[in-house]
């Protein structure tokens, strides 16, 4: 019975044995290196299992890479790989540029990957040319006529300026500034309608794909459709503000004048009770002018008859009456 222990606790262990070994040293993947004339030391797996590289992440692109005619090392893959970039798309976009016959060496692929483009992708579309839409772009020409114009850019990328290039953000919005520059430059909306072709020209004409990740071959326009008459819009707003402007002004005399009238109210009223105070002061003037001698009883009469004789003159004017003159 010890005996049968034994021989399961050493199977045990075997097996365990069997499996670090095999963890460790992926036979398989030597096997299959070897197979493919590929030259892997299995030393050199071993070490990527110790360095926490997936040897199979490493070896399968080697083997790729290798059957294409492409010559890369092992030490270069993995050291793109603990870089945190994408061994596998590597390889694929050198295999790619190398069958277009486009000039692109690892160490530029590599830091393509690494500042986070596809780099497979840009192979690609070195290959096949992309179509950019742009969208819907408004502009207004020189007679008020809005324009709102759609394009398609054709684009090629550039692969050596895709490492700190501008991307296809720069090339929409430089596109949709030239064609905002050329219709604003044209006489009339007509102009533009009758040749779109110009903008295509005169946006080529910029240079708009310096210092970005692309080559434009082409700009083409795809809509062109008329919009609100702007130039009118502006006039007519013009004249709505100076109107309220001039309205604001009236307003502002008018209420400067209604102020002045109060003001000669007043001031009116100030005369005549000043007026009344003076009219007030007429009794007490001819008391003490009586009571010095300065005015005698008959002069007083006589001023009292002159007054009361006004009176009735000014009453009978106000009535509409003529005065009647006694017979002589």
């Amino acid at each position: 019975m010890e005996g049968v222990i034994a021989l399961a606790f050493l199977f045990v262990i075997a097996v365990v044995v069997v499996m670090v070994f095999l963890h460790f040293v992926p036979i398989g993947l030597w096997i299959s290196a070897i197979a493919a004339n590929v030259p892997v030391n299995i030393i050199t797996l071993i070490g990527m299992r110790m360095r926490r590289v997936p040897p199979g992440k490493i070896v399968m692109p080697l083997i790729k890479a290798n059957k294409a005619g492409l010559n890369v090392q092992v030490n270069q893959l993995e050291a793109h790989y603990l870089a945190g970039g994408n061994v596998d798309k590597v390889v694929d976009a050198l295999i790619a540029a190398h069958r277009a016959q486009i000039p692109l060496p690892f160490e530029r692929s590599a830091a393509i990957d690494l500042a986070g483009r596809d780099v497979l992708d840009a192979v690609q579309m070195s290959v096949n040319p992309k179509v950019i839409e742009t969208p819907i772009v408004s502009a207004v020409a020189m007679n008020g006529i809005e324009l709102k114009i759609k394009a398609r850019v054709t684009v090629r990328a550039n692969i050596d300026r895709l490492v700190g290039g501008a991307g296809e953000p720069t090339i929409i919005a430089r596109v949709g500034e030239g064609i905002v520059t050329t219709v604003g430059s044209s006489a009339s909306h007509g102009e533009v309608l009758a040749n779109p072709d110009v903008i295509s020209k005169t946006v080529l004409g910029k240079g708009l794909d310096a210092g970005t990740a692309f080559e434009i071959l082409s700009i083409d326009i795809a809509d062109v459709d008329v919009g609100r008459n702007i130039g009118a819009e502006l006039q007519t707003d013009q004249a709505e503000a100076d109107k309220r402007i001039a309205q604001a002004k009236a307003e502002e005399r008018r209420a400067m004048a209604v102020a002045k009238e109060q003001e000669m109210k007043a001031y009116t009223q100030e005369m005549e009770a000043k007026v009344v105070e003076a009219q007030a002061e007429v009794p007490h003037a001819m008391a003490e002018a009586l009571k010095s001698g300065n005015l005698g009883v008959m002069d007083y009469y006589n001023l009292r008859n002159v007054q009361a004789d006004t009176d009735m003159r000014t009453a009978i004017s106000e009535a509409g009456a003529t005065p009647s003159h006694p017979a002589k």
